[in-house]
């Protein structure tokens, strides 16, 4: 078990499929020789390396006493784009941008019940993979041999890979969850969600970021967190929405999983990252919670499960107006909630806002971001239907 586990973190098997996918790595960019790797044999590569925390964010150097090479930004060759430009794109279908955008448009277009539950799970297996990545404390694959597309998140961890996680969860959520709400063939929806969460695990080993190990691991970590809250996904809707405690265990919860966030000896975006994504769960179930309280929670009516919407130019106009006026929304309130808590911050603990250095720290990071996308969480839940309303758009 141990070789195996060892031969699946082998940086060697992502610069294979790199390879493979037409991605090559430019040996001595930095030196201007322009190179380009071939296939070494596994275990054969030279060289040693050298990070304060064993991470990924470390300098090559081609022999213990030699020069440093900076690899944070190497010289690659694309030999096949259209593998490229469709693995860039589903490597984005796990970053922020995509997430504000697309579970909110279930929301407003579908039904705010199957948003609820993708929330709630999403919310889940993030928080899960991310404190793992930060107790475990694996390296990503190092640069060489492999080609990094991808820098912000590289003084992360590796193992597991949340992008494979989150997709592998919103996907087979939804797949689960829809054929009691609307009507719609099985086995398509099947093919579907198994092709979206290939594509975005395969994204990670395509963009240098995770070794097969760890895109592996948070498949089968997601798959055994659905199979082990399956059962109980109809008492916790029910739950969520209609008992009192709920909102009070909803803000409480969540914000203190954000302040006892595992702390590393260096700085990393996972619990920034982590504290948005428990912030927007936050802040949607309480919305949730308050839409049951009025008596509206627009989801859907009539006799479940229904037909799917036909799609007319009138029916894709007005969901394309929805989006556009949520998506306005959600930016607005992010962009005036962050900058209004961040002054109100550096205000109390009399920073000045010229110091960017400041935002890294806990008693700044953590407030603000949660704060910020609880709003975010709210408006999108209670607000944005209501103004569908009163536009003649819902």
């Amino acid at each position: 078990m141990q070789e195996l586990l060892a031969y699946l973190q082998d940086p060697e098997l992502v610069a294979r499929f790199q390879r493979r996918c037409g991605l090559y790595l430019m040996e001595g960019s930095n030196r201007g020789s322009g190179r380009i790797t071939e296939e070494k044999p596994r275990g054969q590569l030279e060289g040693s390396w050298d990070h304060q925390d064993r991470n990924s964010n470390y300098e090559y150097k081609e022999n213990p006493a030699g020069p440093v090479q900076d690899c944070r930004k190497p010289r690659y060759e694309v030999r096949n784009w259209l593998l490229h430009f469709l693995f860039l794109l589903s490597a984005g279908l796990g970053h922020e941008v995509f997430y504000i955008t697309c579970l909110p448009c279930i929301h407003w277009n579908l039904d705010p019940f199957l948003c609820r539950r993708l929330v709630n799970m999403w919310a889940l297996v993030m928080y899960i993979g991310q404190v793992m990545k930060d107790l475990l404390k694996l390296p990503r694959p190092p640069s060489p041999p492999v080609v990094k597309l991808e820098m912000r998140v590289d003084a992360e961890y590796g193992l597991p890979s949340t992008h494979a996680m989150a997709a592998t969860a919103i996907s087979f959520t939804l797949l689960l969850s829809a054929p009691s709400r609307v009507q719609f063939c099985f086995q398509t929806g099947l093919l579907i969600a198994a092709t979206l969460s290939s594509l975005v695990s395969l994204s990670r080993l395509y963009t240098g970021m995770h070794s097969v190990l760890d895109v592996v691991g948070g498949i089968l970590i997601t798959a055994v967190l659905i199979l082990l809250t399956y059962p109980w996904w109809e008492s916790f809707d029910s739950f969520q929405l209609y008992s009192p405690l709920s909102p009070i265990i909803a803000l409480s919860l969540l914000l203190f999983l954000s302040y006892t966030y595992p702390e590393l000896d260096h700085y990393s975006t996972t619990r920034g990252d982590t504290t948005t994504i428990l912030g927007a769960c936050a802040g949607s179930s309480v919305g949730y919670w308050l839409n049951a309280q009025l008596g509206n929670t627009f989801e859907l009516q009539g006799s479940l499960p229904v037909p799917l919407p036909t799609l007319t130019a009138l029916a894709v106009a007005r969901g394309a107006a929805r989006s556009l006026v949520g998506i306005v929304a959600l930016v607005g309130t992010r962009q005036v909630v962050k900058t209004l808590s961040l002054d109100a911050l550096y205000f109390w603990h009399k920073l000045q806002k010229t110091d960017k250095e400041a935002r890294r720290r806990k008693e700044i990071e953590v407030p603000s971001k949660f704060i910020t996308y609880t709003a975010v969480g709210l408006v999108n839940t209670i607000l944005v239907n209501r103004v569908f309303v009163l536009l003649g758009l819902l």
